[in-house]
C-alpha cells in the first residue's frame, strides 16, 4: 500500500468510525432532556419516565458482550453497519409510538442494536490500521462519542419548544440516519484472518476477567459511578424545569457541563502520574459527591456551577478507572474485560438512572444527592480495597502519546480517557468508549 494510498484509508476509517459515534450516542441518550414532556405527556411520575433511559442502556449492558464476542465469528464490520443503521431506522420510529409501553420496547431494540457499535469499534480499528493509524482513529472515535451524547441532548433541547417533543426526537432520528449512511459508506472492509478465536478461548478470557480482585474494583467503580452521573442527569431536567422554572431550551444548557467532562478526561493520566490510581480514582469520586452538594440550593448558578464539577468528577475517576483495568487485563482477557467494564459501566447508567428518579420523586432533590452520595463512597471504598496491590504510576511513553490525541479531540461516553491505546494492547480487544 502506497504512503497515499494509506492516508486516504486512515481518513475513510477515521470519518467512518467518527459518523458512527455520532449515530449511537445521539440517539442514545436523545430522550434524556425530554422526560418531562414525556411525564406530562403520558401521566408518569419521574420514576417511570426516567425508564426511556434506562431500557435503552441496560439493553446495551445486556447485549455488548455478546455482540463482542459474535464479532469474532461474522465480523467487525457487520456488526457495525447493522448497528448504526437498526438504531437510526428505529429512532425514525420512534416518534410513532402510540402509548409509553411501545415507546419503551422501541428503546430497548434500539438498546441493543447501539450496543454493536461500542463492543467492537477499538478491535476493528485495530485489525484495520495496526498500531501506525490507529492513535489518530481512536481520537475521532472519542470525539464522535462525545459529540454524539452532547448534540442529541442539545437538539431535542433547542427544537422541543418548536416543533414538540416527537418532532425533536424525528430531528434526531434524521441525523442518525445520516451518520449511519456515512459509515455504510465509507466504513472499509478487514481482511480475512487467518484463525478466529474459539469459543473455548472466548471462555478462558472471561474466567480471568472476573478472578481478580483490582479489576471486580473497576467494574464497581463503572457501575456505581455511572449510576450516579446519569441519575442526577435524567432528573435535572425536572429540577430545572420544574423546580427552578427554566424552559426546555435553557434546561438542555446544563449538558454543556459535558465539556469540563472532556477536559477532566484528556487530564487523567497526569494525575495518575502525580497521585496514583488509588489516589486519582478517589478525587474523581470525592470531586462528584462534592458537585452534587454543589446543587443543593435553589440557585440556578450553583446548579450549573455543581454541574460542571460533579461531571469533571465522574470523567476522571471513570477515565482512571477505565484505563486501570485495560492496564490490568491478563493478556488472555482483555478483550473480555472491556467488555465486562462496558456492561458494568451502561448496567449502571440503566439501574442508577431508574433508582435515581424514583428517589426523586418520592424524597425530592436532597433525596436523590444524599442517595448517589451514597454509591460514590462505596465506589471510594472499593478503590480502597486495591491499595495492598497499588503504587503510583507513571503513563508509558504510548499512553502519554494517546493522552496528546484525547486532548486534541474530547473525552467519551465511555472512552478511556486515561490514555491507554487499548487497540494496540490486543487485537481482539473490545473496548468503547464510553458517557455518558
Amino acid at each position: 500500500m502506497s504512503t497515499e494510498t494509506g492516508a486516504v484509508s486512515v481518513r475513510r476509517v477515521t470519518l467512518a468510525i467518527a459518523a458512527a459515534g455520532i449515530c449511537s450516542f445521539t440517539l442514545l441518550y436523545a430522550p434524556q432532556p425530554l422526560l418531562p414532556q414525556l411525564a406530562e405527556q403520558y401521566s408518569l411520575d419521574p420514576g417511570r419516565a426516567a425508564l426511556a433511559i434506562s431500557v435503552a442502556t441496560g439493553a446495551l449492558a445486556v447485549a455488548v458482550l455478546p455482540l463482542a464476542v459474535l464479532s469474532e465469528i461474522v465480523g467487525r464490520k457487520p456488526i457495525i453497519v447493522a448497528s448504526v443503521l437498526t438504531s437510526a431506522l428505529l429512532g425514525l420510529a420512534l416518534p410513532l409510538a402510540p402509548t409509553f409501553e411501545v415507546f419503551l420496547a422501541i428503546r430497548v431494540l434500539q438498546g441493543v442494536a447501539i450496543a454493536g457499535f461500542p463492543g467492537v469499534a477499538s478491535a476493528y480499528l485495530a485489525e484495520r490500521l495496526g498500531t501506525a493509524g490507529v492513535a489518530a482513529a481512536v481520537g475521532a472515535m472519542i470525539a464522535g462519542n462525545t459529540i454524539g451524547g452532547l448534540s442529541g441532548r442539545l437538539s431535542v433541547g433547542w427544537t422541543t419548544d418548536a416543533l414538540g417533543w416527537h418532532g425533536a426526537l424525528a430531528v434526531v432520528g434524521g441525523i442518525g440516519l445520516v451518520c449511519a449512511v456515512v459509515t455504510t459508506v465509507t466504513l472499509p472492509g478487514l481482511p480475512p484472518r487467518a484463525r478466529r478465536p474459539k469459543l473455548g478461548d472466548v471462555g478462558r478470557g472471561l474466567a480471568t476477567a472476573v478472578g481478580d480482585r483490582t479489576l471486580l474494583a473497576q467494574y464497581a467503580v463503572a457501575l456505581l459511578a455511572m449510576g450516579s452521573f446519569v441519575a442526577l442527569y435524567n432528573v435535572a431536567g425536572f429540577r430545572l424545569t420544574g423546580d427552578l422554572g427554566l424552559s426546555p431550551a435553557i434546561a438542555s444548557l446544563v449538558f454543556l457541563a459535558y465539556a469540563g467532562g472532556a477536559v477532566a478526561s484528556s487530564r487523567a493520566g497526569r494525575l495518575v502520574a502525580r497521585l496514583g490510581r488509588v489516589r486519582a480514582a478517589s478525587a474523581g469520586l470525592v470531586l462528584t459527591i462534592a458537585g452534587a452538594a454543589l446543587t443543593l440550593p435553589d440557585s440556578v448558578p450553583l446548579v450549573a456551577a455543581g454541574f460542571v464539577v460533579l461531571t469533571m468528577g465522574f470523567f476522571t475517576a471513570h477515565s482512571v478507572a477505565n484505563g486501570w483495568a485495560a492496564a490490568e487485563a491478563p493478556a488472555a482477557g482483555r478483550g473480555q474485560v472491556g467488555g465486562l467494564y462496558n456492561a458494568f459501566y451502561y448496567l449502571g447508567s440503566s439501574i442508577g438512572g431508574a433508582i435515581g428518579a424514583y428517589v426523586y420523586g418520592h424524597a425530592g432533590w436532597g433525596g436523590l444527592v444524599a442517595t448517589v452520595s451514597a454509591w460514590l463512597a462505596l465506589g471510594v471504598a472499593a478503590v480502597l480495597t486495591t491499595r495492598l496491590r497499588s503504587r503510583t504510576v507513571r503513563p508509558s511513553e504510548h499512553e502519554q502519546t494517546a493522552e496528546r490525541t484525547t486532548e486534541q479531540g474530547t473525552a467519551p461516553e465511555g472512552s478511556d480517557g486515561f490514555g491507554h491505546d487499548r487497540a494496540r494492547q490486543q487485537p481482539t480487544a473490545q473496548w468503547q468508549h464510553g458517557r455518558a
